[in-house]
C-alpha cells in the first residue's frame, strides 16, 4: 500500500508539471475513488511518450522500451506480479492491479494507448498513408473516450452509437495540426503520402498550397466531428462527464479558429492557447453547455 501511495504522489506531480488543465480536470471532475488512478493513467503515458520522443534515441532502443512495457502487461494478464524497473513503470502496475476486468474502459485505454505509442515508434522517419492516419486517430480517440467514461461518472452508463468517438477524433486532428512543426522536427510526418505525392511536395513544405489545402480539409473534418461530438456529449447523464467533454472540445476549437484566421497556414507554436485567462473562458463555455445539454443538441442539429 505504501508503494502505491508513492506512485500516486509521483503521478500527480508528473501530471501537474505536464498539463495544468489535465491536473485540475482530474482533481475537480474525476470520481473521488478513481482520482489517484486517473493521475497514474495520464502520468504513465506522458512518461512513455516523452521517452519515445527523445531525439537521440535509436529505433532499436524505442522498440526495446515498448517491448518492456508490453511484457509488464502480459505478465499481469497471465497472473504474474509485474516487476517494475522504474517508479514510472510502477504507475502502470498500479493501474493493472486496480482493475480485474480486461474489457473495462481502463484496460481498453491502456491497450489502445500502447498501440498508439507503438505506431509512433514505427512511423518515425517515414510518411504514412491516409488509411494509417485514420486508424491512428481512431485508436487514440477510443483510448481517450473510454478513459473519460471510466474515470468520470462510471456509475452512469454512457450512450452508445457511432458518435461516441467523434469529439476525441476531432481533438486528435487538431492536436496533430497544432504540433506539426514540433512533430516534423522529430521525424513524425502527419501529412499522408497521398497528399505529398499528388502535390509534388516534401512533408516539410508546410506552407505550400497542397499542404494548406490538406490542412483546410482536416479543419473541416474536425469541425464536423466536434459538432457530432457535442450532440453525443449532450446525451451523457453525468454532469461532470459532460463538463469535462465540453472543456476538452473548447480547448482545441480555439486552435481551430486561429488556423482558420491564418488562412490554413500553420504556426510553429500556439502558446496563446495555454494562457490561464483563456482557459477560464473555455471552462465557462464548457460549464454552460454542460448545464444546458438540450441547447447543445439543438446547436448540433442546426449546423450539421
Amino acid at each position: 500500500m505504501l508503494e502505491h501511495a508513492i506512485s500516486f504522489a509521483l503521478a500527480a506531480e508528473i501530471t501537474r508539471r505536464a498539463s495544468r488543465q489535465t491536473y485540475l480536470t482530474i482533481r475537480w471532475l474525476v470520481d473521488r475513488d478513481r482520482v489517484a488512478y486517473a493521475f497514474c493513467a495520464y502520468a504513465y503515458f506522458r512518461w512513455v511518450d516523452d521517452y519515445l520522443d527523445r531525439p537521440a534515441s535509436s529505433f532499436a532502443e524505442r522498440q526495446a522500451f515498448l517491448r518492456r512495457q508490453w511484457d509488464l502487461i502480459t505478465a499481469h494478464n497471465e497472473g504474474y506480479i509485474p516487476n517494475p524497473a522504474t517508479p514510472e513503470e510502477g504507475l502502470l502496475v498500479a493501474l493493472l492491479q486496480s482493475e480485474p476486468n480486461p474489457e473495462s474502459g481502463l484496460c481498453l485505454y491502456i491497450r489502445h494507448m500502447m498501440a498508439v505509442m507503438e505506431f509512433d515508434v514505427e512511423r518515425r522517419g517515414r510518411v504514412i498513408s491516409h488509411v494509417e492516419l485514420e486508424r491512428y486517430t481512431h485508436g487514440l480517440a477510443v483510448a481517450v473516450t473510454e478513459a473519460l467514461h471510466y474515470f468520470i461518472g462510471h456509475h452512469c452508463p454512457p450512450p452508445c452509437g457511432e458518435m461516441r468517438y467523434r469529439a476525441a477524433s476531432a481533438a486528435h486532428i487538431v492536436h496533430m495540426l497544432r504540433d506539426t512543426y514540433e512533430d516534423t522536427a522529430l521525424g513524425y510526418y502527419n501529412v499522408p503520402h497521398e497528399v505529398v505525392e499528388a502535390g509534388r511536395i516534401t512533408p516539410q513544405e508546410i506552407h505550400s498550397v497542397p499542404y494548406r489545402e490538406w490542412v483546410r480539409n482536416r479543419v473541416e473534418q474536425a469541425r464536423k466531428d466536434f459538432r457530432q461530438g457535442r450532440a453525443y456529449l449532450a446525451r451523457i447523464p453525468n454532469l461532470r462527464c459532460r463538463l469535462a467533454g465540453y472543456a476538452y472540445i473548447a480547448r482545441f476549437e480555439s486552435v481551430l479558429r486561429t488556423i482558420e484566421r491564418d488562412n490554413y497556414v500553420l504556426r510553429p507554436a500556439y502558446p496563446e492557447h495555454k494562457q490561464v485567462i483563456r482557459g477560464l473562458g473555455m471552462l465557462t463555455s464548457a460549464l454552460w453547455h454542460a448545464l444546458v445539454p438540450s441547447r447543445a443538441v439543438l446547436y448540433a442539429s442546426k449546423v450539421s
